[in-house]
């Protein structure tokens, strides 16, 4: 999906021409995936544009590179000011932003040294449907992938690292050249683990379901939205492990994250799904919380313009 590109990048503590954006060729992050990012999105609400849930995604930014061995050279509160002047500096009224930090050029090798640079960066741009025009009202084609989901042992999933999108971005290129719109991973285990970037929930009998994080999936800062939202709307919500025929036996599939949103599973492998009432009713929540439209989540609103 093509970019449209903005006026600037925020980098190391200045705002830089979109294309005068560079990193070195020999940067360690580029040769071995020793790096973190977020995606986070500014909403447009009556009173401007305003980022949902900022420090939490921010929060996890620092959690991530804490759990690969190095530490960000910016706080939240630095973080926090530089993505709001960004959005400001760009003129959007709402936009995906993405958060990078990574080793940067000066050694090679896979190991972390003390001294190593780390090159911070956010970036912001118009990103509309991420899983396609009319998928959030029609439903999106899901299958499951023969690539497995990493092994928290082998690769953290609490880390929201670069090097562990190598994993989804195998199954969602062979997802896509079969015709399909996002791929289902599951774990060596056989449970369902989540989508290359987005978390999974299931709906059977009143009840909404997800999988745990130790079945490979990050904790989803749209995963925990959802939660929030459904319990205040007095569905009960279960955390726990799911095999493939719970999602095929379901009343309703859906899948979120920052970029998709919420959209609903419209079949998985061929089987029919469906769309359903408790996903549209998530949606509206959902909506709701991240314009400000609904007072009660206005604390997970960072404004551009206080």
């Amino acid at each position: 999906m093509a970019l449209t590109e903005a006026d600037w990048i925020w980098m190391g503590g200045t705002l830089v021409p979109w294309a005068d954006a560079k990193v070195h060729v020999l940067s360690n992050g580029l040769h071995y995936g020793t790096g973190v990012l977020e995606g986070t999105r500014a909403h447009e609400t009556p009173r401007g544009p305003a980022v949902f849930r900022l420090d939490d995604h921010l929060r996890r930014l620092h959690d991530s590179a804490r759990i690969l061995g190095f530490e960000i050279p910016y706080d939240l509160a630095a973080l926090r000011t530089a993505t709001v002047e960004l959005i400001a500096a760009n003129g959007h009224s709402a936009c995906y932003l993405r958060h990078l930090a990574h080793v940067g050029y000066g050694e090679m090798g896979p190991a972390f040294r003390p001294g190593m640079p780390i090159e911070v960066s956010i970036a912001g741009w118009e990103w509309h449907a991420y899983l396609g025009d009319g998928t959030s009202e029609q439903g999106i084609r899901l299958a499951t992938s023969s690539w497995r989901r990493n092994d928290p042992n082998a690769l953290p999933p609490a880390a929201k690292a670069t090097a562990g999108y190598l994993n989804g971005a195998l199954a969602k290129t062979a997802a896509l050249q079969a015709g399909y719109h996002e791929a289902l991973l599951l774990n060596a285990a056989g449970y369902v683990s989540e989508c290359t970037a987005a978390n999974i929930f299931a709906v059977r009998d009143g009840v909404l379901y997800t999988p745990p994080a130790e079945a490979g999936a990050l904790r989803g800062i749209t995963q925990d939205t959802v939660l929030t939202l459904a319990a205040d709307l007095g569905v009960e919500v279960r955390v726990g492990n799911l095999l493939r025929s719970d999602l095929y036996t379901a009343q309703e599939v859906l899948v979120c994250g920052t970029a998709a949103g919420i959209v609903p599973v419209a079949s998985l492998d061929d089987r029919e799904l469906g769309t359903g009432p408790l996903t549209r009713k998530l949606q509206a929540a959902y909506a709701g919380a991240v314009t400000g439209t609904d007072q009660r989540y206005a604390h997970w609103l960072t404004f551009v313009h206080p």
